[in-house]
């Protein structure tokens, strides 16, 4: 099931962005790739889902859940088999008798995280990400590379520049440090992610 975008064109036109009638289409399906960009590098949902999640057991009481906040919890199975005896915590799930035993187990859960709605700083690099990509296609000029050009020469004197136009770099991109950023924020790293 694909996630709604972070963002919608109400957004775009609120940040003061004008999308003509006949660009609505394309400003949705650059809202959501934005969003599927944002959403990976944070490694989560960002916005509330329920997911089944596969994690490796760990010795000890504690089993810490990836992708918080952690609204509620619905199932907990170790190898295949259903258990009961645990609660959650603090994000984290907990079990007297541990979860795991001489060998290495997998633990799945099914539970419903991430937040009501994106926060504005997310819904507003999503619109920045779109209008960009918006620009780039209103400014196409014909050769179906509508995306950011890189600068591939610069010359000083009587200035010049060069710019390379092959599709490597296009408005999707996102610096590392946001992707530092949005790991850091939202505690990524769901190793086996089913949204339902």
């Amino acid at each position: 099931m694909a996630l709604d975008p972070l963002a919608t064109v109400a957004d775009l036109e609120a940040r003061g962005f004008t999308v003509e009638a006949s660009e609505t289409s394309i400003a949705g399906v650059y809202l959501g790739i934005a969003s599927a960009a944002v959403r990976e590098a944070a490694g989560v949902p960002i916005t509330r889902v329920t997911s089944t999640i596969t994690l490796e057991g760990m010795r000890g009481q504690w089993l810490r859940l990836p992708a918080p906040p952690i609204v509620s919890v619905a199932s907990v199975s170790i190898d295949g088999d259903a258990v009961t005896d645990w609660r959650l915590r603090s994000e984290r799930l907990w079990r007297a008798c541990g979860w795991t035993g001489c060998e290495p187990s997998e633990v799945e859960v099914t539970m419903t995280h991430g937040l009501l709605e994106a926060p504005e700083d997310i819904v507003d690099l999503v619109c920045r990400m779109a209008a960009s990509a918006i620009v780039a296609v209103r400014e196409d000029d014909g050769t179906g590379l509508a995306g950011t050009k890189e600068i591939t020469s610069e010359r000083l004197g009587d200035w010049a520049v060069t710019y390379g136009a092959d599709g490597r770099i296009t408005e999707m991109d996102l610096p590392q440090y946001w992707r530092d950023r949005l790991r850091a924020r939202f505690g990524g790293g769901i190793d086996m992610l089913v949204t339902r």
